[in-house]
């Protein structure tokens, strides 16, 4: 990434070109984020108000949640990692934020270096510049803390240059390295499930570069790692009850999902969107036709990656095992990418909900430069000079593809800038009239829908405490029960429901001939009403 360079009498890094141009496209794109993160675009919804509130907890001392509350099986690294913020500025959707940010440009920054250790370096600054650009479907998975992605895609990124680096022999204190492999495992084991299919790809790399070392100390330090990263999760799992592990409560989600559609209806949800969208090809509600062409070329660019993967290693054979690593590493980001999005299309929610579900897929982000390189090989052994007629067109439908997937990138990131924000905050903005005004005139104990409740909460610094109902006005999804018990002995609650919604016509019709006469206003889009005696119909 750099060289050095002696400037008097001491030695300063010096970027190259490449290095250069990729740290100016990461600067574009954290600060395109940081101007989102500041705004709170995307917008804020009640899931990730959970982490919030979550690391409120945290910050207070009052809690020490290990998975999100009401969800046995979603690790709480992110309201961890934004306890402390939170515990001095207060609760904010920017300052929750901020370590996604930060993670972001960790994500950047290791994902340059692995491609450019792998690949080439004007092929990494290409990367760094895709990944700066962005819509709303991919900045939402990187900047909202809902849990699991923004975290483990930098492990993953750097368990693979440390595989790197231990094959090539550039890393001195190895066994320290494969404690910290573990640590990273471990730590992604109990932040994020979907990405169990690249750590099992980066663990056989490791088990190729350091396989006569991880019979000793080293292979003890790297369980040992693994142990003290999911200690959390094993220690929670030990304590639940019948039913209430992690593994119980995951299968119970699944299989809520319903009956399973074809496989071909799986697929093609799969690859005609949700590639697409994890990619930034599209807007957040679907794709055209016209945007669905990377999908449909996504399994062929997979499988060139791994044969181009495979043909450096067969020409890397007799050398060292340094020089093979990194053949090794493209085709565990190949297979990597390939297992999860196996793993998606096995979902009926592929089918089902493929746009509510892409977010599944964003972790495909880390296979982008062994997805890639196959196009920008062919672009460029055109482009220096190839003489065959069949070389030359070759190159170039190889780097029409490039520029096509930049250039829709780029139009996507834009529309999303230029006119998908102003819906995002006029939503922001209205949630906050509402905090504000419960919080300034009551009442202070509430019911409303899930939407609404926990982001209310995080909102008002808990001064209005919410609980959550369904459309029929009987209990609905209440993550954190004291809230719910709070509102539930209240003598006078109110009912936050938006207008003309179906809670709203319900308590109407529930409330008859006091529906007028009950205290009732109207504050960004919601109506608030305050009736004299209680309207709880599940009692």
């Amino acid at each position: 990434m750099s060289h050095p360079e002696q400037h008097r009498g001491r030695w300063r890094p010096r970027l190259d070109r490449p290095a250069l141009v990729a740290l100016l496209f990461g600067l574009a794109g954290i600060g395109y984020r940081l101007v989102l993160t500041l705004y709170t675009v995307p917008v804020s919804n009640s899931d990730e108000a959970t982490f919030g509130l979550a690391a409120l907890h945290i910050g207070q001392g009052r809690e020490r949640p290990v998975f999100l509350y009401g969800q046995h099986y979603m690790g709480m690294l992110e309201s961890y990692l934004a306890a402390p913020l939170v515990a001095v500025a207060g609760p904010s959707w920017p300052v929750l934020r901020l370590p996604m940010l930060a993670l972001y440009a960790l994500f950047l920054y290791l994902i340059y270096r692995l491609t450019r250790r792998l690949c080439a370096p004007w092929f990494a600054t290409f990367i760094v510049g895709l990944l700066a650009l962005g819509g709303e479907r991919v900045v939402r998975d990187q900047l909202t803390v809902v849990g699991g992605r923004p975290e483990v895609k930098p492990a993953v990124l750097l368990m693979l240059l440390i595989t790197v680096g231990l094959a090539a022999g550039t890393i001195h204190r190895r066994r320290l390295a494969v404690a910290l492999f573990g640590l990273l495992v471990g730590v992604a084991v109990w932040s994020d499930w979907l990405i169990l299919p690249y750590l099992a790809v980066a663990g056989l790399a490791l088990v190729w570069a350091v396989r006569r070392e991880l019979l000793g100390w080293s292979g003890l330090l790297l369980v040992a790692g693994a142990a003290v990263g999911v200690a959390p999760m094993i220690v929670d799992n030990l304590r639940a009850g019948p039913g209430e592990d992690s593994l119980s409560v995951f299968r119970d989600v699944s299989t809520k999902a319903g009956p399973l559609p074809p496989w071909s209806d799986r697929v093609r949800g799969g690859l005609l969107e949700g590639v697409p969208l994890a990619h930034g090809l599209c807007p957040v509600d679907g794709c055209g036709r016209w945007q669905q062409w990377f999908g449909v070329l996504y399994p062929v660019l997979l499988v060139a990656g791994a044969l181009l993967a495979v043909l450096a290693y067969r020409r890397a054979a007799a050398g060292p095992r340094g020089e093979r690593v990194g053949p090794v590493v493209q085709l565990a980001l190949v297979a990597g990418a390939a297992l999860t999005l196996l793993s998606y299309v096995r979902s009926p929610l592929a089918a089902t909900s493929p746009l509510d579900n892409a977010r599944y897929l964003s972790v495909l982000q880390l296979s982008l430069p062994a997805v890639l390189w196959p196009l920008w090989v062919a672009a460029m052994t055109a482009w220096r000079g190839t003489r065959s007629a069949l070389g030359r067109l070759t190159g170039a439908v190889t780097a029409a593809v490039l520029t096509a997937l930049t250039v829709a990138t780029l139009v996507i990131t834009v529309l999303f800038a230029a006119t998908g924000t102003a819906a995002s905050r006029t939503e922001e903005r209205q949630a906050r009239e509402l905090a504000a005004a419960l919080r300034a005139n009551g009442p202070h104990e509430v019911y409303g829908d899930y939407w609404t409740c926990n982001r209310l909460i995080f909102n008002t610094d808990e001064t209005v405490v919410c609980g959550v109902l369904d459309n029929e006005l009987t209990p609905g999804q209440n993550r954190y029960r004291p809230y719910w018990r709070q509102v539930g002995s209240a003598q006078r609650p109110g009912y936050v429901v938006e207008v003309d919604s179906p809670m709203d016509r319900r308590l109407r019709k529930l409330l008859t001939d006091r529906a007028d006469a009950a205290p009732v206003r109207e504050v960004g889009g919601y109506r608030v009403y305050h009736p004299d005696t209680p309207v709880r119909p599940w009692r």
